[in-house]
């Protein structure tokens, strides 16, 4: 006997779609498996076998997060097939921080009504993410809740896992003055600052339709950007130097992000006219006249990710990440981040 609820469905809730939900998701799913997958879905959990060879103190390093109001611009342009890989993202992103591969990721989906066919590519969303920094997608749960969320919203939320050996974790402990920040570009907004974004631009289903020159893009498409993954690029680098710093630039921008990679008694020195800022943010600053200083404690302006590096190993560096460049050094200083030419 299948599963059913007539009395369910009249308060909102059709069991019959989630079923659809699942089997439409099914091949995304698969795209993502990995050795140490068990299993696939339907279980009450998600099993993963990880192989501890060649690790002396194996660690697991856990991140967690959604990608807020970045969802009103998938909302009001219709479009849901990128904004799965600004769920994984943004967890990825994180534990790279510490030096860990990312094992697998689980996301969570809550609707208003769930749509299978919407349902499907936020999910494959999903799965393009976790392809694309080699994890395994091993379960999720997807969540309709009538008069909670309006029928055509949802938010999403997910959690990584990753594995590091404890010998060879990332920290602060041996940075010294003079070693080198590296930037590494981003993709655009990633999922950081929407909410002042909403603002500036009084967002509604008109003006994510217009074409900016300066974007070369719709406003709605360059808004939905999806967050770029670093998690081959930084483990390949650090496979080939010694990585002595990661921060992954998010909510709080420089100001907030920087100074947790760094040790204390030193200080980011950046200078301004090296950040090569993308025209998205040109454009936010001018449309909202927001002060540059707030630009910087808000958005990544261009710069998703930080790595430092001793000197002698930049040139390795600049040639294993593409796009990637100076930003600037350490130096003695208890006020951990400095930006030449901000004006306070």
């Amino acid at each position: 006997m299948k599963s059913f609820s007539e009395s369910y469905k009249e308060a909102g809730v059709d069991v019959t779609a989630g079923y659809k939900s699942n089997e439409l998701i099914k091949k995304h799913v698969a795209r993502t498996a990995i050795q140490g997958v068990i299993g696939g879905l339907g279980g009450f959990g998600g099993l993963f076998a990880p192989d501890f060879s060649g690790m002396t103190e194996p660690v697991l390093v856990s991140g967690t997060d959604g990608v807020g109001t970045k969802l009103k611009a998938a909302f009001l342009t219709g479009k849901h097939d990128t904004i799965g890989i600004d769920a994984v993202a943004m967890c990825v992103n994180d534990i790279i921080c510490v030096g860990a591969k990312p094992l697998f990721f689980l996301d969570y989906i809550a609707c208003g009504k769930n749509i299978p066919e919407k349902t499907e590519q936020i999910v494959a969303g999903v799965a393009e993410g976790c392809v694309q920094s080699g994890c395994a997608l091993i379960g999720g749960e997807t969540a309709e809740m009538p008069g909670f969320y309006p029928e055509d919203e949802y938010d999403i939320a997910g959690f990584a896992v990753g594995i590091v050996d404890k010998p060879k974790m990332i920290t602060s402990d041996e940075q010294k003055a003079g070693d080198v920040l590296i930037a590494l570009p981003s993709s655009g907004l990633h999922s950081n600052g929407f909410s002042l974004v909403r603002k500036v631009f009084a967002l509604n289903h008109q003006n994510v339709s217009r074409h900016y020159s300066e974007l070369g893009t719709t406003l709605g498409e360059a808004l939905l950007t999806p967050t770029k993954l670093y998690v081959k690029p930084v483990l390949e680098l650090i496979s080939k130097v010694k990585v002595k710093g990661i921060a992954n630039i998010t909510g709080g921008g420089f100001f907030e992000n920087i100074p947790r990679a760094i040790k204390d008694g030193l200080c980011a020195n950046i200078n301004l006219d090296s950040v090569k800022t993308l025209p998205i943010f040109d454009l936010i600053m001018t449309t909202g006249n927001i002060p540059l200083r707030d630009m910087y404690n808000t958005f990544n302006m261009g710069v998703g990710m930080v790595v430092i590096v001793e000197k002698e190993d930049v040139n390795s560096a600049l040639e294993c990440l593409e796009g990637a460049y100076i930003l600037g050094e350490l130096s003695d200083c208890s006020e951990k981040i400095v930006i030449k030419g901000l004006s306070e």
